[in-house]
């Protein structure tokens, strides 16, 4: 009776939070977490590069810690917190260090680079920076103009604009 319960239980809704919002999605707990982000929750910050977990464009923060979403099924994210992009509503001083530095060029990598950064310590060296930022490819910057829109971010961000990811 209580395995029956428990199946019940994870083929209902999952709830988790959402850029700090609760949500409840009704998808198959092994859909694709990128897919419920884009297709049915209409967040298309998150992208899709590669599909195998191996360019990063599709990271996302999972109870703080950065993930590509491609490879979480929804199933992993119930009862836990998601931050995507759209969750810094464009007012993060790590976006405008990503513009102001030439970070952000075509595009695809930069909400992932974005998110995995927040993971990263306050002021990062360059080696934690290199170390952190494995799997998030970017083919267009050579990665300098992203190590300097961090470390920019680190230096204009105030404790209030600080986005806090880690419990």
């Amino acid at each position: 009776m209580a395995a029956r319960k428990a199946a019940a239980k994870a083929r209902g809704p999952v709830e988790f939070t959402l850029n700090g919002r609760a949500v409840q999605v009704g998808a198959p707990p092994m859909a694709r977490l990128l897919d419920v982000l884009r297709e049915q929750l209409h967040l298309t910050g998150t992208k899709e590069g590669c599909g195998e977990g191996e360019c990063g464009s599709c990271t996302v923060l999972l109870d703080g810690e950065p993930v590509c979403s491609c490879l979480v099924p929804l199933a992993q994210a119930r009862g836990h917190e998601v931050m995507t992009i759209e969750g810094l509503e464009d007012a993060h001083p790590l976006q405008r260090a990503f513009v102001e530095e030439g970070g952000a060029q075509c595009g695809i990598c930069t909400p992932g680079m974005i998110l995995a950064s927040l993971a990263l310590p306050r002021h990062a060296t360059r080696e934690q920076m290199r170390v952190g930022l494995t799997g998030n490819l970017c083919r267009c910057t050579g990665y300098e103009a992203i190590y300097r829109a961090i470390e920019r971010a680190a230096k204009q961000t105030t404790d209030a604009e600080t986005v806090e990811v880690k419990p």
